[in-house]
């Protein structure tokens, strides 16, 4: 067993180092072009055992983003709505004490190591089980996307995300190479390089599923649910057929979700302020502004028409638009 499972992790090893390879935003070291989305590297093994041996059930839910984009809040409110019923008190509740990050895990980044075990655990946890991903919607398992499960998915203004990427990035423990200066990762970004980009068909894979079948897909951008929680929640708990009643709708159970996942008080929580995620990137970072339209302190005119350009152009003709707040 071990000697095929050697074998294999070899032969995934070599299909990585024959890849196309790139530096970019969100990927150490290398991204790598794989099913047509840039891989980084780390995450390269567990993509594949996560295509290869998850088994979806009918009442998962799982939260897809791209990178930089209200992953982080997205997870938090999820989390609440999911568990509403086995975590009803919001004075203790587990987001007061752990990372939304830790309670909220990633199939793609778990199943990187000690996949037996950790396959395991994943068929014993409690249901309905919450997860999230990066992955685009093609490449998501076949169980997932033949399954009942239920995806909410959310993405922002691309100039925010560039910005959040590129200062999540200067932060992230560094790898042995140089990082890229703001320019050359602003060229990269607008070539769709960065992690599992191309931004415009992450997005738009996601978007296009969602109006295909919006009963399996909610996308949700993150300036609308920034600007209007309340409706935006009440729409993910209709469309997760939570156990939040109608009569609780109309109280202070939706405000008290919302004011739980809070930017600013989840921020200020003891258990955010130090540790880090998977040892690779600190709790805090995960943190950092939370507002829209940031992204005009970094962008020079030349910059902002260029990508103003090709926004317009890749999400022409699709129904997906975002308002550039500046």
């Amino acid at each position: 067993m071990a000697l095929a499972s050697d074998k294999q992790a070899n032969e995934e090893n070599e299909l990585m180092l024959a890849l196309p390879k790139e530096r970019g935003l969100y990927g150490g070291p290398y991204l790598h072009l794989f099913q047509d989305f840039w891989c980084p590297s780390f995450y390269f093994q567990g993509v594949i055992n996560f295509q290869k041996h998850f088994l979806a059930k009918d009442n998962d839910v799982f939260v897809a983003s791209f990178p930089k984009s209200g992953t982080t809040w997205l997870k938090a409110l999820t989390f609440v709505i999911v568990n509403h019923q086995r975590f009803s008190s919001f004075e203790n509740h587990p987001l007061l004490s752990s990372n939304p990050h830790e309670l909220v895990s990633s199939p793609e980044f778990i199943l990187s190591h000690d996949l037996h075990d950790q396959l395991l655990s994943l068929s014993n946890m409690t249901e309905p089980r919450l997860f999230s991903t990066h992955l685009p919607f093609s490449s998501l398992p076949k169980t997932i996307t033949e399954s009942n499960c239920k995806i909410i998915y959310i993405c922002r203004n691309p100039f925010d995300t560039f910005v959040s990427a590129w200062e999540f990035s200067t932060k992230i423990k560094s790898v042995s190479l140089p990082a890229l200066t703001f320019e050359e990762a602003f060229e990269k970004f607008c070539n769709g390089i960065s992690g599992f980009g191309p931004w415009w068909s992450h997005m738009l894979g996601y978007w296009n599923e969602s109006k295909t079948r919006p009963d399996k897909v909610l996308f949700l951008k993150y300036e609308d649910l920034k600007e209007d929680t309340v409706f935006h929640v009440k729409r993910m708990v209709k469309f997760l057929g939570s156990s939040v009643t109608r009569e609780e709708e109309g109280t202070t159970v939706i405000e008290n979700m919302i004011n739980l996942c809070r930017f600013e008080k989840m921020k200020d929580l003891e258990v955010n302020q130090s540790g880090y995620i998977h040892n690779i990137a600190e709790k805090k970072n995960f943190f950092r502004k939370g507002k829209i339209g940031d992204w005009i302190n970094y962008f020079s005119p030349s910059m902002i028409e260029k990508f103003s350009k090709i926004i317009e152009e890749k999400l022409s003709g699709s129904g997906l638009s975002f308002k550039v707040h500046s």
